[in-house]
């Protein structure tokens, strides 16, 4: 993965920062789109009413939060098609799947539905590019700008790092963009490896 960025170290921001710069940029991605890269296994979302109930062992409960998002979910990505550009995820997937893994396949399956597409790929499609270590959580909006998000010990949100280098960013979306091409559809891997499991024991 080092070899993407150049050796550029890209600029780290505070959260507040990141979060009103992304929000600026997303609405005018153009050209190839959204692209996003997610390897961490188990994250942490506090923010989240979902993640919430699942946290505290409330399972169904978690799952009607997520159902009644549906109508969210349907304005988000219809906004995003009005704007003229698309969003696509890679989401790597090692078994036995991590309670929070578990849990977040439902919402990205939620999202495939609406629009935002994800492909799954096993951690062996990946193994050539982590000689230097675990893939980081990366996304490109067009060829004007990368993230990636930093998490803490803890696996909640804490910062966000950002290139603005042009070759980096197309760099990093077509190697997204390769492991998308060989990855299992979402709603294909959601049907034989997640919908059949019980309910996870998270913590």
């Amino acid at each position: 993965m080092r070899e993407l960025l150049g050796g550029d170290p890209g600029e780290l921001l505070a959260l507040d920062e990141y979060w009103a710069d992304f929000e600026q940029r997303f609405w005018k991605t153009g050209p190839p789109g959204f692209w996003k890269l997610e390897r961490q296994q188990t994250f942490k979302e506090p923010q989240d009413a979902g993640w919430q109930a699942f946290a505290t062992g409330r399972w169904d409960e978690s799952l009607r939060i997520l159902d009644a998002r549906r109508p969210e979910f349907a304005d988000y990505y219809r906004r995003i098609a009005d704007s003229g550009f698309a969003t696509r995820r890679v989401r790597v997937v090692r078994e036995p799947l991590t309670p929070y893994l578990q849990w977040e396949l439902h919402v990205l399956r939620l999202r495939h539905e609406y629009g935002g597409l994800t492909r799954v790929v096993t951690p062996d499609q990946v193994v050539a590019a982590e000689a230097d270590g675990p893939l980081p959580e990366i996304y490109t909006l067009g060829t004007d700008v990368m993230y990636e998000a930093v998490y803490d010990a803890d696996g909640v949100l804490e910062a966000a790092r950002r290139w603005r280098n042009p070759d980096v960013v197309t760099r990093c979306q077509e190697f997204i963009e390769s492991l998308y091409d060989g990855g299992e559809p979402l709603d294909e891997f959601f049907a034989r490896a997640v919908a059949p499991l019980e309910p996870p024991r998270p913590g």
